[in-house]
């Protein structure tokens, strides 16, 4: 059998998860089910494919592949669409509560009840380009200035996308990290209001948003499995994707929820370096890695929280296998459909091809014949011309 990625096994840490609640008490129950009530209300929701990988999967060596393909979701191409715009109308929500003296609903924020009043608001948060894009599409939809940081790697394309939906774009020389500090300090000094993806001390209400809004794609998931998934592999980053899919995966199945493997670039393993440290643990981000969206050095402590007790095994991948693994959603196994996926949509598909190649290390996921694996496909193609470049083979060192 010839393989389908370049050699490389991926390295693993199990860590020693901490037991307790955080998955029914950082995210609860009603915070999922706020988001779903709201987010099934905007224009233009339908729930994105959940697609079957039979061949390859029977190719690899495993029962079943899932892949949920985001590509489709509210035209923004991410799961981020679910995230940023519902924590902006949340904070909406709070701030033109207090300023009003009584409470308004998000419906209030969605039908443009207090417009006037949100439009004397300026939300702002860092990006590598799907959080900052969806937060943009929310405060256009809202009516509110919007101001997006973006680091010196992120691309033209996407920086350009957030530009085209009104938001002012600032670009920076340094990594994703210190974009965050900047949108944070400029935030404080001239009253505006950040909405970000991660947490830090005194600051955890927006991450927890966009974390519950990711329930909306768990739901659907779960409505469309007739049984729990054995493994799920989630994307790392900052931590809110994996940790925002981890609780509410365990809300719904309980005890027969999926086992959660972290996938991380080996360029940017924070939640790896987290999961060996047993504690939240900053890296440095010494070189970009090509997976732009999971270039983070600095985990979300909220997310840690729930992932300290969720997620046993973490993994990291070299970059050689994103591209190969683009061009074979793209141009799929024979009986298979194609997907046009983006780069940090794939890390866990790569992972999985490249362990199973590994019977030791298989055998260290309890992986085999009979597993049922789920894939959260992240982004579809948020910047054509990084996609061009993968499908030509240019993205090969």
């Amino acid at each position: 059998m010839t393989t389908l990625l370049p050699p490389a096994r991926p390295a693993h840490v199990a860590a020693a998860r901490k037991t307790g609640d955080a998955a029914l008490r950082v995210l609860s129950p009603e915070d999922f089910a706020t988001a779903r009530a709201e987010i099934t209300q905007w224009d233009g929701y339908a729930p994105t494919p959940l697609i079957s990988l039979g061949a390859l999967a029977s190719r690899i060596g495993v029962g079943e592949i899932h892949y949920k393909h985001e590509g489709p979701r509210f035209g923004l191409g991410s799961f981020k669409a679910l995230g940023g715009s519902y924590s902006a109308q949340r904070v909406l929500q709070r701030e033109v509560s207090h300023r009003l003296g009584h409470e308004v609903s998000l419906s209030d924020i969605r039908d443009g009840t207090y417009a006037d009043t949100v439009a004397e608001i300026t939300l702002v948060s860092a990006t590598d380009g799907n959080h900052g894009r969806s937060l943009a599409w929310g405060c256009q939809r809202y009516g509110v200035p919007c101001r997006i940081y973006i680091h010196a790697e992120v691309s033209e394309g996407r920086a350009a996308a957030m530009r085209e939906l009104g938001a002012d774009v600032i670009r920076i020389d340094g990594d994703y990290d210190e974009s965050v500090r900047l949108a944070k300090d400029e935030a404080e000094a001239n009253g505006w209001f950040v909405v970000s993806d991660t947490s830090w001390p005194g600051y955890s209400l927006p991450p927890r948003d966009v974390m519950a809004g990711y329930g909306v794609m768990v739901q659907e998931i779960c409505d469309a499995m007739p049984e729990a998934p054995t493994h799920v592999f989630l994307q790392g980053g900052v931590g809110g994707l994996a940790a925002g899919v981890a609780a509410a995966l365990r809300q719904y199945w309980g005890d027969t929820a999926p086992r959660v493997i972290i996938v991380e670039p080996e360029l940017a393993a924070c939640l790896f370096e987290s999961a060996k440290s047993g504690q939240a643990t900053n890296v440095a981000i010494a070189e970009e890695t090509i997976m732009a969206g999971l270039s983070c050095g600095e985990p979300s402590e909220l997310a840690w929280e729930i992932l300290a007790e969720e997620a046993g095994d973490f993994l990291t991948i070299p970059d050689t296998l994103v591209g190969p693994t683009v061009r074979l959603l793209a141009r799929p196994l024979e009986g298979d459909p194609d997907i046009e996926a983006g780069e940090s949509a794939v890390a866990g598909l790569a992972a999985l091809i490249a362990l199973r190649e590994s019977a030791d290390l298989s055998a260290d996921l309890g992986i085999d014949n009979r597993s049922r694996v789920l894939l959260i496909g992240s982004e579809g193609v948020t910047d054509p011309e990084i996609f061009e470049m993968i499908m030509e083979g240019r993205d090969a060192a």
